[in-house]
């Protein structure tokens, strides 16, 4: 553990589900199946909408495969990722896979995408500079999920990137962030466990490429939902920060 992690909590809130369309902002193909897919498929099979924006392509991701070769192999893979777990709509931004950098820029394209599909709830991935597990975090994922926290505030203010046919979008209740080292809520994924596994199965030609021996997705995913979940009296749950963007009367 390191002196930048937050305090275990001894139990998880659940989050608040009254909420119909959701866009999820990550760096990269993947980024959403190491944790949060079997979260998205139980809101989808509830019925609410759910679409993905990936930073990049992934084009960097596969040592020992060219970047214009990895970058329509990842594209696919991520696609097929979030259509088993019920996502038709995956946008992706076309940044540099390995390089990107927080700024306006960044935040112009991220605002965009929040006034475009206009959601209640924005989901991205962990941006501290740790993982739970004390491991390095990848820059990308710091720069994208500071630049969307940033981004969603952007969005609501019509002075701040305007653009000729889309409206600001003040409607974002709260960013969620998914595998961070300061969740304090929870949602159950026991039912839908098996579905976020199957979507990072998915992505077979980029766990190939890692070369990680015997690595098997389900054993994997479930080293973080079995602890969550016991946080939370389930058999799996996947957990999240919680980044209100109003005042506490008005979530």
């Amino acid at each position: 553990m390191t002196d930048l992690q937050r305090d275990v909590p001894q139990a998880l809130e659940p989050l608040d589900e009254s909420w119909s369309t959701a866009l999820a902002v990550v760096a990269h193909p993947d980024d959403m199946e190491f944790g949060a897919a079997a979260a998205v498929a139980r809101w989808t099979g509830q019925g609410k909408r759910v679409v993905y924006c990936m930073a990049t392509a992934g084009e960097a991701g596969i040592d020992g495969m060219e970047p214009e070769t990895t970058k329509e192999v990842r594209t696919a893979e991520e696609i097929e990722s979030a259509r088993i777990v019920g996502v038709d709509t995956v946008e992706f931004l076309g940044l540099p896979d390995g390089t990107i950098e927080y700024g306006v820029p960044l935040r112009r394209l991220i605002a965009q995408m929040v006034r475009t599909h206009r959601p209640e709830i924005v989901i991205t991935g962990n941006f501290d500079q740790f993982f739970p597990n004390g491991i390095l975090n990848q820059a990308d994922h710091i720069a994208v999920g500071r630049a969307t926290l940033d981004a969603v505030r952007d969005a609501g203010n019509r002075w701040v990137f305007p653009e000729p046919g889309l409206e600001p979008w003040g409607g974002v209740r709260q960013v969620w962030v998914s595998g961070s080292p300061g969740a304090r809520h929870g949602v159950d994924i026991t039912d839908t466990f098996d579905a976020g596994v199957a979507s990072l199965r998915a992505h077979q030609a980029y766990l190939d490429g890692l070369g990680w021996v015997d690595f098997d997705p389900a054993a994997f995913l479930g080293s973080m939902a079995e602890p969550a979940g016991a946080l939370m009296g389930t058999r799996y749950a996947a957990s999240f920060e919680v980044f209100s963007l109003g005042f506490p009367d008005d979530d």
